[in-house]
């Protein structure tokens, strides 16, 4: 299944306001977890070791070594994940956002590098690129296999990133089509407009804020982490901005969006297959 247990269009009476959860995820400093360690480095104790390895990791592992489907021990893995946040092999992964919202397909691929050469390669690929499972896995799998309270915080993601993204490429698209309709050339100025008329603000003036409220200096190039946080915060912006009824409106409008996305992206993964 593709986006397991993705609501569908009919919207939650409380739609446009984040889930609270209570931390499915410790919060902690970035950690550098390690890597298996070369002939000769010291260890003080195989005991030592393992406790450096994330408890979701040796479940994951034990799953795998016991015969689990890979997908199964994947998403229990997901239900055992404590760090927000961390530093593996010199890249830095960034599970949860705004401290509500668990971007549960950047775990995947975390927990992926634990599984070199057991998911077979195209699986891997439609997880990773499609947000697809096996077909087995059904909405309600999903939802019991990584617990309620990071299932909630996967529906804010859905909702604050993946749709609001889907979101600003459907108004942005309208304002295109309505200027290049008067003859007009194409222009980045239709971004600006697209995201004035969400938020209330150009995309420029927003990051410009979003930078001062989370002291990003504006040296600093935003990181693709940094990206999903900023629309986090323009989805809280706008829930908080307008009326209930525009909100569901434009919610609506990202998923219609979404949905076709994704139904492009599924027909040229078939395409490629043939």
């Amino acid at each position: 299944m593709s986006q397991p247990a993705v609501p569908d269009s009919s919207l939650p009476p409380d739609i446009g306001t984040p889930t609270d959860i209570d931390s499915p995820l410790e919060v902690e400093s970035p950690v550098e977890t390690p890597v298996k360690s070369p002939v000769g480095s010291p260890v003080d104790s195989i005991e030592d070791l393992v406790q450096q390895i994330p408890e979701a990791v040796l479940h994951l592992q034990q799953a795998l070594f016991s015969g689990a489907p890979w997908h199964q021990a994947l998403l229990e893995a997901v239900g055992l994940w404590t760090r927000p946040q961390e530093t593996y092999q010199g890249r830095k992964y960034q599970y949860l956002i705004h401290g509500e919202a668990l971007d549960w397909l950047c775990l995947a691929e975390r927990l992926c590098c634990e599984m070199d050469g057991v998911i077979p390669e195209e699986e891997k690929e439609d997880l990773l690129f499609l947000g697809k499972l096996p077909e087995e896995v059904t909405e309600e799998v999903f939802r019991e296999s990584i617990g309620a309270t990071k299932h909630r915080a996967y529906l804010n993601y859905w909702y604050g990133v993946t749709v609001e993204e889907a979101l600003q490429l459907a108004t942005e698209e309208e304002v295109r089509k309505r200027y290049r309709a008067k003859g007009y050339p194409d222009s980045e100025d239709f971004v600006e407009e697209a995201f004035t008329h969400l938020y209330d603000a150009t995309k420029s003036d927003l990051i410009k804020e979003f930078r001062e409220a989370f002291h990003l200096t504006h040296r600093q190039q935003l990181a693709l982490s940094d990206l999903k946080e900023f629309t986090y915060w323009l989805f809280k912006r706008r829930i908080d901005m307008w009326d209930p009824a525009r909100v569901a409106s434009d919610t609506r409008k990202g998923i219609r969006r979404l949905e076709l996305l994704e139904e492009t992206a599924i027909s040229k993964a078939d395409r490629a297959q043939v």
